[in-house]
């Protein structure tokens, strides 16, 4: 397999530790490039390359069933070769941490499996979904924009924030092409979404009433990191709120404009370390009520507005079941639900490329106001007993019809 892909560096993983083709898509983070491959490799899995631009480099991965194939692209000048093999060292480390790959995760799958049957149906088909340890100042703006969303128009979102207010870092060639070529922006500091006029520039980029939450969000911190003596760079304070306790940290996110809880905790879980929350919205509401028997004291279908007395209610009944890595569990059956992935795992050719433009064909929320229909979910279909018996597509509807159904047909319209 190395032969086939020059410059990458290989560490073997399997997927069933990280799956990215899942991982990266299911609303957790908005700002990878997706981008088929032009021909099939050795492995049926390898279909795309993934790419992330960080403040100094582009990281691109490449997955087989059983490595992750990884690269770094740096801007001009160039390092020189003893300063990449350091900077190489520095990538694995990033790829370590961001992806979280000291956890285990297949003694993670099989500990929910043993504590929860309805986890164990989607193990095997929803394999390598792990939880990523973000930026919290990205994550924190991200999912500002996931109010009442979806997660390609987030995409698109945060991908227009960094092409607007963060200069390129570079330019890359396409994987199909060495014509083509993509300008790569790191995500943007704080200082630079505190002008008075971010948020009319934002509105005109189709931020709509969440341009305002992420201008005043971004001056706050900024104001506040300012104020101490000497002065805290504002992204340094935010990764200090990982050595606070759960309900300190999500204390200091409330304070900010357009976080909520769920906001709140999402930021918790993907960026500071509190495996054991679980965000919820009415989409998880659902799920729970549907397989956990997690209803509202009415009695009535889940609403769409949560309260906090449902929502703890929600929260710490998943929590007693799936134990101290609650949040991680969720995800992955959060992910089963998706509309986007009702038809994950049953092929490897689901995948489409994922730029940041808004495709019709992924209106996957991460939102209370974006639920899946529960009649397209995986989970509902799952529950339907397992059969040994060959199933057989569907007829086409240009296959003529037999001439008996075709007379009965006939009499029954002349009837």
């Amino acid at each position: 397999m190395l032969n086939l892909l020059p410059g990458f560096h290989s560490l073997p993983l399997p997927v069933a530790q990280l799956t990215l083709s899942a991982v990266l898509k299911c609303g957790q983070s908005f700002r990878w490039h997706i981008l088929p491959l032009p021909f099939p490799l050795a492995d049926p899995l390898m279909t795309h390359e993934y790419r992330f631009c960080l403040r100094d480099r582009v990281v691109c991965l490449r997955q087989s069933e059983d490595t992750l194939f990884y690269r770094s692209v740096f801007p001009t000048p160039y390092p020189t070769p003893d300063q990449l093999v350091a900077k190489e060292v520095d990538t694995l480390n990033w790829l370590t941490n961001y992806f979280q790959l000291d956890v285990d995760l297949i003694q993670l799958y099989d500990d929910w499996s043993k504590r929860d049957l309805v986890f164990g149906r989607f193990r095997d088909r929803f394999a390598g979904i792990r939880i990523l340890r973000q930026d919290p100042w990205e994550n924190l703006v991200s999912f500002i924009c996931s109010s009442n969303n979806n997660i390609a128009r987030i995409s698109k979102m945060v991908h227009s924030l960094c092409s607007n207010y963060s200069p390129p870092l570079l330019e890359l060639c396409s994987p199909s092409s060495q014509i083509e070529t993509s300008s790569y922006h790191p995500f943007p500091p704080p200082i630079a979404l505190t002008g008075s006029e971010v948020t009319a520039k934002l509105r005109s980029l189709g931020f709509g009433y969440r341009a305002d939450f992420i201008q005043r969000t971004a001056k706050m911190i900024v104001e506040r990191c300012d104020s101490p003596t000497p002065p805290l760079d504002p992204e340094s304070w935010l990764l200090t709120l990982r050595q606070k306790s759960t309900e300190e940290a999500r204390e200091e996110l409330l304070k900010f404009v357009g976080v909520g809880r769920k906001v709140a905790d999402c930021v918790l879980l993907m960026s500071l370390d509190k495996k054991e929350v679980i965000p919820v919205d009415t989409h998880v509401h659902q799920i729970a009520s549907k397989y956990y028997s997690i209803s509202s004291t009415s009695g009535k279908k889940p609403k769409t507005n949560m309260t906090p007395k449902l929502y703890d209610e929600v929260s710490s009944k998943l929590a007693n079941i799936w134990g101290e890595y609650a949040g991680w569990a969720h995800s992955v059956l959060f992910t089963a639900d998706l509309k986007s992935f009702v038809d994950y795992g049953t092929t490897r050719t689901e995948e489409v490329t994922c730029n940041p433009t808004v495709s019709k064909s992924d209106k996957s929320s991460v939102d209370d106001q974006e639920a899946v229909n529960p009649k397209s979910s995986p989970l509902k279909r799952s529950r339907r007993p397992k059969s040994s018996a060959v199933e057989i597509p569907p007829a086409s509807f240009s296959e003529p019809l037999d001439d008996s159904l075709y007379e009965r047909i006939k009499r029954r319209r002349r009837g």
